[in-house]
């Protein structure tokens, strides 16, 4: 195929991503009430499942040091479009996580001529797997990452004069931005199998680099969470998990590689 031939393909490739996307967004879209009130809202009371489970585990060692009785802020929308802006934007962002293995189909459609036969069999593996850890990260953004910066940054005062009226854009934002970034991260081990089969990275690469990468997750927790030390571990644990389990997966790719490199 020529370039242009390659482009035509790719424009395609998008439109139908868009097209899921539209199609999936306008159910979230008509799904208004269990959206806001079940889902998007959830974090702000103070019965939210990762409160009780919080309190639970105080309990259990004689203290209610991580219960909450309120979480003392309400959201608020101070534009007239703000509400609507908000329905839409959020039905978009549906849209786009529960069509991510559609995306996903389409862009394996889409390099899947430039592969070997034997790599195009592992089509399925790579969509299920793949779309397994983005939802995995989705929920833990949203069972963890998110209500901990709820809690903190919606009960946080500089003075008690003071109030907390949190605007629903800037409420969202930060939901939206924990769920998908979390999302994003736990895509790490498909990340880095790419990167091995392309022979950017090796095991021994993300052995010697370790250290360092201890220390930029620790930065990307910092930044995706409260400013305290405690979300920032809860967080930065199951990424370090995810780096160990990239290691290994690097490891067999290489291994594979070499033991058919061999049987040439």
């Amino acid at each position: 195929m020529s370039f242009l031939d390659h482009l035509e393909v790719l424009r395609w490739t998008l439109v139908r991503s868009a097209g899921a996307v539209l199609v999936v967004s306008i159910f979230a879209f008509l799904m208004k009430d269990f959206i806001f009130n079940s889902i998007i809202l959830s974090p702000k009371d103070a019965t939210f499942w990762t409160y009780e489970f919080l309190c639970n585990i105080s309990k259990k060692f004689g203290t209610e040091g991580l219960c909450i009785d309120e979480i003392p802020f309400i959201v608020q929308s101070r534009t007239m479009a703000g509400q609507f802006s908000a329905h839409i934007w959020t039905s978009i962002t549906a849209g786009f996580i529960l069509a991510f293995p559609y995306i996903l189909w389409e862009i394996w459609k889409f390099i899947k001529p430039g592969l070997y036969p034997k790599e195009r069999k592992s089509a399925k593996s790579f969509i299920i797997i793949s779309s397994f850890l983005f939802f995995v990260g989705i929920l833990f953004g949203y069972y963890v990452i998110t209500p901990l910066s709820v809690n903190f940054l919606g009960a946080y005062r500089v003075a008690d004069e003071v109030k907390n009226n949190i605007d629903l854009a800037s409420y969202i934002g930060l939901l939206r931005a924990s769920v998908l970034s979390a999302g994003l991260i736990f895509e790490m081990p498909i990340i880095i199998f790419f990167l091995t089969k392309m022979g950017l990275v090796t095991p021994e690469f993300l052995r010697k680099y370790r250290k360092y990468t201890l220390v930029i997750v620790l930065i990307l927790a910092a930044l995706i969470t409260p400013p305290d030390v405690i979300s920032q571990v809860i967080v930065a644990i199951p990424m370090m998990i995810l780096y160990e389990i990239s290691i290994t997966i690097s490891k067999v790719i290489i291994k594979k590689e070499k033991k058919e490199t061999g049987l040439r």
